[in-house]
């Protein structure tokens, strides 16, 4: 979950670090500018773009292969929103293969990058800015989000639309790559959470409940202090892909903490997220 809860028990793991601990994490921080490229990495080209939705004008990073048709892939940042970081791993991303639109989840209310140097989650300005914007993020705008997004992919010159899509989403993107996957059902075939927060809720409409209406295979990487929190979520998951007939691989990263697949972040954990980040590429080969 991405909350103040979240915040201090971050804070808290990082105060706990060792003085060598922390310069290790540090250092892995330091290299996160400079993620390796991956074997045979395609050259990629980048734009800024904008698009139509329901309720706007919506602003997004988009990277993909400089020649050639490519599958789509829809990304949905943390609570942070679309910053450095995303656009980073979006270009990395479309080096193997697929052609990314990573969307700024709170173009209703900001635009563009919104924090300031030195500003992160863990300080209570930075939520309370973000607060009232994440608010207007509702299962239903969403939804609308999602059908606006691949309608502008689809008409990408470097997007092969006859081929099945993925989606990715990190923190409060997770439970958004879930509720696309079961909206567009014949478009996304693969689908991945990386520390989502609210994947099992007791609402009618909580996201492992839409699972049944989904055609996507999934990754769901877990992490160590969010599954302290709600242990069971794992479980609810598994029963539900398997209830669904669907391929979905769950799992507890020990010791990586909410967060840690995001380079630069406080808490990123470079091998951790290199491992995820390889079942990622290992899922999409698979299901696009």
């Amino acid at each position: 979950m991405c909350d103040e809860l979240t915040a201090a028990e971050n804070e808290k793991f990082l105060a706990n670090l060792s003085r060598r601990d922390f310069g290790a994490l540090a250092g892995a921080a330091g290299l996160a500018a400079m993620l390796p490229a991956p074997a045979n990495a395609m050259t990629v080209k980048t734009r800024d773009v904008t698009f139509t939705t329901p309720d706007g004008t919506a602003d997004a990073y988009f990277a993909a292969p400089t020649s050639g048709k490519h599958p789509a892939v829809l990304v949905g940042p943390d609570v942070m929103g679309l910053r450095p970081a995303f656009r980073q791993m979006g270009e990395r991303l479309a080096q193997s293969g697929y052609a990314v639109l990573t969307i700024n989840p709170f173009y209703r209310s900001v635009k563009g990058e919104f924090l300031k140097e030195g500003e992160n989650f863990g300080m209570p300005e930075v939520r309370a800015r973000i607060g009232p914007w994440r608010a207007l993020l509702q299962p239903d705008a969403v939804v609308r989000d999602a059908i606006a997004s691949f309608a502008f992919i689809d008409k990408q010159a470097e997007v092969d639309a006859t081929r099945g899509a993925g989606t990715t989403g990190y923190c409060m993107g997770g439970p958004f790559t879930m509720r696309t996957a079961a909206a567009l059902p014949g478009r996304v075939r693969a689908g991945a959470s990386f520390h989502g927060g609210g994947l099992v809720t007791p609402a009618p409409d909580s996201p492992h409940r839409l699972i049944p209406q989904m055609q996507a295979s999934y990754l769901v990487a877990i992490a160590e202090n969010d599954d302290q929190r709600s242990p069971d979520d794992k479980t609810a998951l598994r029963a539900a892909f398997e209830a669904a007939k669907l391929e979905a691989e769950i799992e507890v990263y020990a010791g990586a903490m909410h967060g840690w697949t995001v380079p630069g972040g406080q808490v990123y954990n470079q091998a951790q997220a290199e491992k995820a980040w390889a079942r990622l590429l290992a899922l999409f080969s698979k299901a696009l």
